[in-house]
């Protein structure tokens, strides 16, 4: 029977819905234990810094060890890293519902974003190698599809579980979905040898993975750290100038090392320099909203978190529905006008709200630049990541499918920090505290004024994003 999957001519949709069970785990993940840290932070006995932890912990795991896994994935196939990953997110899930306290679990989520940065690294290379060059965008579509279907479910399934049976239960959901979507992996996804080529045969670049590994910790912990310590204070300072050495280092040794973790050099192709750019860009311009609106719901609206929860379902759906038929429609007409839709929405977006955002504002106004944001966001990436895929050899799928998702968490982590700054900083000289755990009535006319800043300094990053889109091109310089 397994054979006949192989052989079908559907093989690539088996393929698709294999991966799509990691995919929408890693996405749910994170929603569900954000809802459950409030329950986690009283059981443990501790406070909100170090249970969010918790979430910070995994995301760093994740963002550190994308490129390596990627690359990883190419030289030793990426099926054998997925399911090793898949074990290792199952089983650190497992052990976790078992943490005496709140540092084993931290540890334990820090194993999760190993075996997460070994699924998502390796689960879009895998889907992309089985399906044909002209229908990659339909494959990509529908990877953001599976995307938006976890930001939905995630929050929605995490209080229930918190609030019905316990907060262990969001953690040992994974285990029994994990074990089958790991069992369906090994029965139906090619051996190993299938998806390397002859290119990807070389050494494994240790160092190369140490540089970008230490530059990435390092900058994540400037940026969610430099509003709380001081950008120029003595330890932000510190780690910046070791940031900007490890980077630096990571630049000279791939360009020099003949098995390089990331062919540098392949940004000398307009599509992959370009998209890359722009990606990043797209997500920069749009996470910090996502992060923002909501304080604005519940602080100055007097909204619900559950509340809030629904209305961001709108949004996903948006993504789900615009994500696929992007994808599909990029496959037929090219990728330069659906990237500057997409990106000219988001761009709309963040200026409306830069002029009509009040004190007051209705809930429809909010929900509905969310839903264009999202729509944009799923009309832009597709076609984008399309584009990036088809300029480069198939031997580097993993580590550039590991580049793709870190331009996504990196251009998140970035885009929350900047305008976190952005909105405390005016806070603070209109006289308010700075700090959005004191967002009130009472400051609400300072903390609007934030707001609105940090929506046209992101609008203006989108902006830029718009025309690269404009200048990159359309065709690819590998052949199909």
């Amino acid at each position: 029977m397994i054979q006949s999957i192989i052989d079908s001519s559907n093989y690539k949709w088996w393929v698709f819905g294999t991966i799509a069970i990691g995919i929408f785990l890693s996405v749910m993940d994170i929603g569900a234990i954000q809802v459950a840290l409030p329950v986690i932070e009283s059981y443990f006995q501790t406070d909100l810094p170090t249970v969010q932890w918790v979430v910070v912990a995994y995301a760093l795991a994740i963002c550190v060890l994308l490129l390596p896994m990627g690359r990883l994935g190419d030289l030793v196939g990426r099926k054998r890293v997925y399911i090793l990953g898949f074990s290792i997110y199952v089983a650190a899930a497992a052990i976790s519902t078992v943490s005496p306290n709140v540092f084993i679990l931290i540890g334990f989520r820090i194993a999760q974003g190993v075996g997460s940065a070994m699924i998502q690294s390796n689960a879009m290379a895998m889907v992309i190698s089985t399906f044909p060059g002209n229908e990659r965008g339909k494959a990509l579509g529908s990877n953001m599809s599976i995307v938006g279907s976890g930001f939905i479910v995630g929050p929605a399934l995490g209080g229930f579980l918190v609030s019905y049976i316990d907060w262990r239960a969001v953690f040992f959901i994974n285990v029994p979905i994990g074990v089958i979507a790991i069992l369906v992996a090994f029965l139906v996804l090619r051996s190993d040898k299938e998806y390397k080529s002859d290119a990807s045969i070389g050494r494994f670049d240790w160092l190369g993975a140490i540089f970008s590994g230490v530059a990435l910790f390092l900058l994540l912990l400037i940026v969610g750290n430099g509003t709380k310590f001081g950008w120029g204070s003595p330890l932000i300072l510190i780690s910046t100038g070791l940031f900007v050495v490890f980077t630096l280092g990571f630049i000279v040794w791939e360009l020099r090392y003949p098995y390089p973790m990331l062919q540098l050099r392949l940004f000398k192709r307009r599509l992959v320099a370009l998209g890359v750019t722009a990606g990043w860009l797209s997500f920069f311009g749009i996470s910090a909203t996502r992060f923002l609106l909501p304080f604005y719901l519940q602080k100055l609206l007097g909204l619900t978190p559950g509340q809030v929860g629904l209305l961001l379902i709108p949004a996903a759906v948006c993504m789900i529905i615009f994500g696929p038929l992007s994808g599909r429609l990029s496959d037929r007409y090219g990728w330069r006008y659906l990237t500057m839709g997409g990106l000219g929405l988001s761009t709309a977006a963040s200026f409306v709200l830069v002029l009509t955002l009040t004190e007051t504002s209705s809930v429809i106004l909010i929900v509905t630049m969310l839903m264009l944001q999202s729509a944009g966001l799923g009309l832009f990436n597709s076609p984008n990541n399309s584009s990036i895929f088809s300029a480069v050899e198939q031997s580097d799928f993993g580590v550039v499918s590991a580049l793709t998702q870190l331009v996504r968490n990196s251009a998140n982590v970035l885009s929350v920090a900047l305008a976190t700054s952005i909105v405390v900083t005016v806070m603070a000289l209109k006289g308010a505290p700075p700090s959005l755990d004191s967002v009130s009535p009472d400051v609400a006319l300072a903390f609007v004024d934030g707001l609105r800043l940090a929506f046209l300094v992101l609008g203006c990053f989108t902006l830029i994003g718009f025309f690269i889109a404009f200048i990159r091109g359309e065709r690819s310089p590998v052949s199909e």
